[in-house]
């Protein structure tokens, strides 16, 4: 095949990959982008086996390719999103991208000589400003996502995010007729923790007090920060005895522990109401937030640092201390 057609200077010159290979899948041609980027001289690998050259094709998957190119008689495409590079090539950009290979749209098609022999043109376009693009978007969506739905203290759910997922989990258990449990809790006299070691103070317990609660709980559990200091979990598939028995080793795991802030040592402890969901209605959830919201309250009267289940009996509603 002359190559007369193919050295012109608009594919010496073009940024993209031209190579073409014969039906043996033997290199005929290779423009400068691809020889400079792959590292390799047209006059040194013409007639050598395009698999030998570029060992890290995927041989099986480009010969199918290039098979149904010849056979049909019709472009074939792939792209960076279905398949990252054909070819290992370096890119530019190693500080903004999280591959070190150029993400490359890849077009096959079939081309003939004068005498009827057959050919397959690969063309090369560099996708990595895409990839890179569609890199960052990503995260920085993630990032939304995360913020719409995270604490930024505490780093459990945040109230709207949390309150959903109750609603869901909620409906989930009524129709599987699965039992499911609701802890409040909030952290004893937390005003006069503030009043004593400040709000940066107050902030370090709340966090170390999140990880510690988190550390207990499973990957079905939802937890999420309620209040200012009063945060609520949501305990799937769990009856009231087995919530009553988390909620005490919750206790203990705060109150054991003390947190360290500016050298000094702050013991804290937190008082937990618990609340089986039994009722059926439209509001199932505002009632079990309020069954539990009675048995916290009852916790703290009754001297905190302790865990009360609510009794179907407490139907008045009783406001809540301010610590």
């Amino acid at each position: 095949m002359s190559d007369n057609w193919l050295t012109g200077p608009v594919l010496e010159q073009l940024n993209s990959g031209v190579l073409v290979v014969d039906e043996q899948f033997q290199l005929v041609y290779l423009n400068c982008f691809l020889q400079r980027h792959g590292s390799v001289q047209l006059d040194e690998v013409r007639g050598q086996s395009l698999f030998k050259v570029f060992s890290d094709v995927p041989e099986a998957w480009l010969r199918r390719k290039f098979a149904s190119v010849l056979e049909l008689q019709s472009p074939s495409f792939s792209s960076w999103e279905q398949r990252h590079y054909v070819i290992k090539l370096p890119h530019m950009r190693p500080m903004t991208s999280s591959s070190q290979y150029m993400a490359q749209n890849c077009t096959m098609l079939p081309l003939s000589d004068e005498a009827g022999r057959r050919y397959v043109c690969l063309l090369i376009e560099d996708a990595t400003d895409t990839f890179v693009y569609q890199q960052h978007l990503q995260s920085t969506l993630q990032k939304l996502e995360h913020s719409n739905r995270i604490d930024g203290l505490t780093q459990c759910l945040n109230r709207r995010y949390w309150e959903e997922q109750l609603k869901l989990e909620v409906q989930r258990a009524l129709r599987y007729q699965q039992p499911l449990s609701l802890l409040l809790f909030d952290l004893d006299k937390f005003k006069q923790l503030n009043d004593q070691y400040g709000h940066l103070g107050g902030d370090s317990v709340l966090i170390e007090l999140s990880a510690r609660v988190r550390a207990l709980l499973r990957d079905t559990d939802w937890f999420g920060r309620y209040g200012g200091e009063e945060f609520g979990i949501v305990l799937t598939n769990t009856a009231l005895q087995g919530a009553v028995e988390v909620a005490e080793r919750l206790c203990l795991a705060v109150s054991s522990l003390a947190v360290t802030f500016n050298e000094c040592s702050i013991q804290s402890s937190i008082s937990i109401g618990v609340a089986q969901l039994t009722n059926t209605g439209e509001r199932a959830h505002e009632v079990l937030i309020g069954q539990a919201d009675v048995a916290l309250y009852n916790a703290k009267r009754n001297g905190r640092n302790r865990v009360v289940a609510f009794s179907p009996g407490e139907t008045e509603f009783l406001l809540k201390t301010t610590d």
